[in-house]
């Protein structure tokens, strides 16, 4: 009779310390994804609200093309975002007279010139790439969300940041890693895996985000990698002017 007791107490007590278990897994769960959404909430507004005031800024963009390391083209811009949300663009660098033709016979210069002529599409495929993942859109956002594609962690370095990582953002396999400053309520920095047309023509992205005396956020710094042929856009903002 006593074993058979004991047997049913140690039944019971397991029984509720699996419940137990279970309560807190759910809780923790549900807390969790409280969380989730009030983040994504929070970045949806805080993107909508800087889109909106960056409309009323003008600002210099400097942008510098690398190949394999050595530097090969560098151009500014006067840069405003026009009545579509798009950035409107118009260079600042004088018209280049001194670009001399390469040596070498025809068949040579040929060779040379669609070579540029190639690298300078995929670099312009690179850019409008990027623009589609920066800044991160409300609809993307959402919709990741409601797939469950987004998990939400901790950053390192300061303690008000968090990380939300995504997966499947714009494209298949990629992933998007926004840190956002929960206590500012502002993006801090966006690093992103995605690639071309072919998932093996990968590209990569590190964008870094500022705050400017109004306390409108914007991008000041994004750099884009395209690894496959060691092609490297770096692109910095500054100069923000009221218009």
């Amino acid at each position: 009779m006593e074993n058979t007791a004991c047997r049913r107490i140690t039944t019971t007590l397991f029984v509720l310390n699996t419940l137990f278990v279970s309560a807190i897994f759910t809780f923790s769960a549900k807390a969790q994804n409280q969380e989730l959404q009030q983040r994504v909430a929070e970045i949806k507004k805080a993107a909508a609200k800087n889109k909106q005031n960056l409309a009323e800024y003008t600002w210099v963009e400097q942008v510098t093309i690398s190949l394999k390391g050595e530097q090969k083209k560098q151009e500014h811009f006067q840069v405003r975002l026009g009545p579509d949300g798009q950035p409107q663009k118009t260079s600042l660098d004088p018209p280049d007279t001194s670009a001399a033709q390469p040596s070498g016979g025809r068949l040579k210069q040929h060779i040379v010139a669609k070579k540029k002529e190639e690298y300078k599409d995929y670099a312009d495929q690179m850019k409008a790439l990027a623009q589609q993942y920066v800044p991160p859109t409300k609809e993307l956002l959402e919709q990741a969300y409601q797939k469950g594609n987004i998990t939400l962690g901790t950053a390192a370095g300061d303690p008000n940041d968090i990380q939300l990582v995504i997966h499947n953002y714009l494209k298949s396999q990629d992933s998007v890693t926004l840190v956002f400053d929960k206590t500012q309520k502002e993006l801090v920095g966006i690093q992103i895996a995605s690639y071309m047309s072919d998932p093996k023509d990968a590209m990569n992205l590190t964008v870094q985000f500022s705050r400017l005396p109004d306390g409108t956020n914007h991008v000041s710094s994004l750099v884009i990698d395209g690894v496959s042929k060691q092609l490297n856009i770096a692109i910095q903002n500054s100069n923000y002017n009221h218009v």
